[in-house]
């Protein structure tokens, strides 16, 4: 006694309906998957966009009731906006904080700011810049 073969014939009438599926599935992942590098991208770049003012400090002097702080701001031309600088003592209390704008039209700025304190601060530290 022989067994019937239950498989159709390679090739003779067509894909089955689950290579079709598979087929399916891997286009929508294929779409998918480049609409999430779109998004992600694009909310990439509208985040770098945002941040149009950069600084770094350069050094700083303590004294008794100030600190000097260098600032160096990088920021777009038309960009306007504010660094915030603060200072700790040796404890790690915060002895000084203030916010310092920056409206001029220059790309670079080199700057030597002043932050009051209220004892004698061992830190001068940029917390952050945000543009307007």
């Amino acid at each position: 006694m022989s067994t019937a073969s239950t498989r159709l014939p390679e090739g003779r009438y067509g894909r089955s309906s689950d290579e079709r599926a598979d087929h399916k599935l891997k286009i929508a992942g294929a779409v998918l998957g480049a609409v999430l590098l779109a998004l992600i991208g694009w909310f990439a770049y509208h985040y770098v966009e945002q941040n149009k003012i950069s600084a770094q400090v350069v050094s700083f002097e303590t004294s008794d009731n100030a600190v000097r702080i260098h600032l160096e701001v990088h920021k777009g031309a038309g960009a306007r906006g504010y660094c915030t600088l603060r200072s700790q003592a040796a404890d790690g209390n915060e002895v000084g904080r203030a916010d310092f704008r920056f409206d001029e039209h220059a790309k670079q700025i080199d700057k030597v700011l002043t932050l009051r304190t209220t004892s004698r601060g061992t830190t001068g530290e940029l917390l952050g810049c945000h543009a307007d």
